[in-house]
C-alpha cells in the first residue's frame, strides 16, 4: 500500500514538474508584470498626491502675493507653477486670480496672456469659460471688440450662456449695434430665473435701450422675420 502511494505521489510530482517546465516562465513573467503594474499604479498616485501638495503650497504662496498687491512676485510664482504643475487645478485657479489682478492693475497684456493660457490648457469647462469671459472683459476694456466676440464664442459651457449673451450685448452696444445688443440682452434675460438679482441689471440695460422684456418678448423672432413676406 505504501509503495502504491509513493508511486501516485511520484506521478503527481512528475506532472507538476512537467507543467512547471512548460508554463513556469510564463507564470513568473505574468506575476512579475502584475506586481510591476501595482507598483506603477501606487507610484503614480503617490506622485499625483505629491504634485498636488506642492502645487497647493505654491498656490498659497501666490495668494499672499495677490493679497499684498505684488504683481511681479505673483507672476514669478505662477511661471513656476506653469513649468512644474501645468495640469494642476491649483495652477488654473492661480491663473484666473492672476489674470484678474493684472487687469485691475491696468496691465492688459499680462492679463490676456495668462487668461488665454488657462482657457487653452485647462480641461475643466467651467474654468475655461471663466477665463474666456474675463478675457472678453480685457478686450472690451481695450476696445478690441472682434477679439472680445471671439473669446465669447469660445465659451462652450451652457451654464454660462446668460453671461455670454450679456457680455456680447455690452460689446454690441459699444459698437453702436443697438438692435443686435437688444437681442443679446433679451436672450440673457430669458435664460436667468426671475429670482436672480443679476436679472435686474439686465432689465436696466434693456430699459436703457427702450426695451421692456414683459412686452417685447417677441423681439428676437420679429428681428429674424424682417424681410419675409
Amino acid at each position: 500500500m505504501a509503495n502504491q502511494l509513493d508511486l501516485e505521489e511520484q506521478e503527481q510530482l512528475d506532472q507538476i514538474k512537467h507543467f512547471w517546465n512548460q508554463y513556469g516562465n510564463l507564470i513568473t513573467w505574468v506575476f512579475v508584470a502584475v506586481l510591476a503594474s501595482v507598483a506603477a499604479w501606487n507610484g503614480y498616485h503617490y506622485w499625483q498626491r505629491s504634485q498636488a501638495v506642492q502645487a497647493a503650497a505654491m498656490f498659497d504662496e501666490m495668494g499672499k502675493s495677490l493679497a499684498s498687491g505684488d504683481l511681479v512676485k505673483a507672476q514669478r510664482t505662477f511661471a513656476d507653477m506653469q513649468e512644474r504643475y501645468a495640469g494642476s487645478t491649483y495652477t488654473h485657479q492661480a491663473g484666473l486670480a492672476l489674470g484678474k489682478m493684472a487687469a485691475d492693475a491696468a496691465n492688459p497684456d499680462a492679463a490676456k496672456a495668462v487668461l488665454q493660457w488657462v482657457a487653452d490648457k485647462t480641461g475643466d469647462e467651467g474654468y475655461a469659460a471663466i477665463a474666456r469671459l474675463r478675457l472678453a472683459n480685457v478686450y472690451l476694456d481695450t476696445k478690441a471688440y472682434p477679439e472680445a466676440i471671439k473669446a465669447l464664442d469660445g465659451v462652450k459651457n451652457e451654464a454660462f450662456s446668460a453671461l455670454v449673451a450679456d457680455r456680447l450685448g455690452d460689446v454690441l452696444v459699444l459698437q453702436d449695434k443697438k438692435a443686435e445688443a437688444k437681442e443679446a440682452y433679451l436672450r440673457a434675460y430669458k435664460k436667468l430665473p426671475a429670482d436672480v438679482p443679476y436679472q435686474r441689471l439686465l432689465l436696466v440695460k434693456l430699459n436703457a435701450l427702450g426695451v421692456d422684456p414683459q412686452t417685447d418678448v417677441g423681439l428676437e423672432s420679429k428681428a429674424g422675420s424682417k424681410g419675409k413676406p
